[in-house]
């Protein structure tokens, strides 16, 4: 027995069935950014994570330069990232970052928005949904190593 299917049926059916096939094709991608390794078994990661954040209505973007485990505050949202991760120059090109982002009420506690991994080749795979903040990983750079000046 053939039930009839509607257009828009039909429709949903087929976009599903293109986002389950584009998301499973980019699942080993994810896996693989996720776990990078350095031939001595340490992952290679950054201590300054490169955020790029865009406020929707007055079209406003900022590059956010921060510490992984401290806080950037951009309008009314707090962005704290945990890790961030960089492939070697010699694979594909890959930076993901741990990032939490919260909403700041000053009445009552932070609304949590986002919590997860994103990344800098994929940015809509996994995005802030927010109706006026977008939030993008660009980079991860390592802080530079403090020398002492030598007096001779």
């Amino acid at each position: 027995m053939v039930l009839p299917v509607s257009f828009r049926c039909l429709r949903q059916i087929v976009l599903l069935s293109f986002f389950g096939f584009t998301a499973m094709g980019a699942l080993p991608l994810v896996a693989v950014a996720a776990e990078p390794q350095k031939a001595d078994g340490k992952n290679p990661g950054g201590d300054i994570v490169v955020l790029r954040a865009l406020d929707k209505v007055t079209a406003r973007t900022k590059d956010l330069f921060v510490p992984i485990d401290e806080t950037a505050i951009f309008g009314s949202i707090a962005v704290r990232p945990r890790k961030c991760l960089k492939r070697p120059p010699e694979e594909p090109p890959e930076t993901s970052a741990f990032l939490e982002i919260s909403e700041i009420h000053e009445e009552a506690d932070n609304l949590p928005l986002f919590t997860g991994w994103m990344f800098a080749s994929s940015p809509a795979i996994n995005a802030l949904e927010h109706p006026v903040y977008d939030v993008w990983v660009i980079d991860c750079k390592m802080s530079e190593p403090v020398t002492p000046s030598s007096k001779e």
